[in-house]
């Protein structure tokens, strides 16, 4: 098994390095609601404590993260397309190894996506210490893991490169925007709080806010415990639609009329 998932994260990773144009312009977003956004809204706005873009600094890593994270698993969806995904399935590794190989390098993907982001801190305020750079790709990590995760078990059941983003997106962007990454949860509306107990976007941003700025919305446990188990549970569910196959039959995006 352990052979099966080093070959799919290598097989991943060399795709990501003959694009390293993605790389660059991955950039692009977080530093656009870093800089324009938080300069914008920051000159007149108390938003976290009067210190705007150091206070979405966290959210800023979060979307980077999330958004390259999901994006890698894409590659599924180009690969059923093309017919490759099917001798992917055919060879002679446990289902779960793939399962586990595209969530590892979706996440490592995405780690390295963060970790770019990273110099731009001292621009937005905030100045990282050895203990809160530590913490901080602590969380990161688990937050890759776990944004790659959802990817995963979106892609896992869509045969078009077409629709597959539109759908994510329609899911991926509120799940963002109910993080409380460019807002305190702690001022939000009760509704929007209760919603965000249910985002695990949400628990991945505070981890991250707290390991940088020492300030907490949910208990840093109860986070880790969620951000763990969202990653089994869809761990679980991706590999339950690979054993089923490539019959379209079998597959649950078929009764939506979402693989084409």
């Amino acid at each position: 098994m352990i052979r099966g998932i080093y070959a799919v994260v290598v097989l991943d990773l060399k795709r990501f390095w003959l694009d390293r144009a993605r790389l660059v312009a991955g950039l692009a977003q977080p530093l656009l609601y870093l800089f324009v956004l938080g300069a914008g809204i920051g000159a007149n706005s108390q938003l976290g404590g009067g210190d705007y873009k150091r206070y979405i600094f966290p959210g800023v890593l979060g979307l980077s993260l999330l958004f390259t994270a999901t994006f890698a698993a894409i590659t599924i969806v180009f690969d059923r397309q093309i017919g490759f995904f099917k001798a992917v399935l055919i060879a002679p590794v446990p289902r779960a190894s793939i399962a586990f190989g595209k969530i590892i390098a979706g996440a490592l993907q995405a780690f390295v996506q963060g970790v770019v982001v990273l110099p731009f801190a001292p621009l937005a305020g905030v100045h990282l210490g050895v203990g809160e750079t530590f913490g901080l790709l602590c969380t990161m990590l688990l937050a890759s893991l776990t944004f790659s995760a959802i990817g995963l078990a979106f892609a896992a059941r869509f045969s078009s490169t077409t629709v597959f983003p539109i759908v994510s997106n329609a899911v991926i962007l509120p799940m963002f925007f109910l993080s409380g990454a460019l807002y305190p949860l702690v001022t939000a509306p009760h509704w929007m709080q209760l919603a965000a107990h249910f985002d695990p976007v949400a628990y991945a941003v505070d981890l991250m806010r707290g390991a940088l700025l020492g300030k907490f919305f949910f208990n840093p446990y109860l986070s880790l415990a969620a951000l763990v188990a969202v990653i089994a549970v869809l761990a679980w569910d991706s590999v339950r639609v690979f054993n089923r196959g490539e019959d379209d039959s079998s597959l649950g995006a078929t009764k939506f009329n979402w693989r084409r």
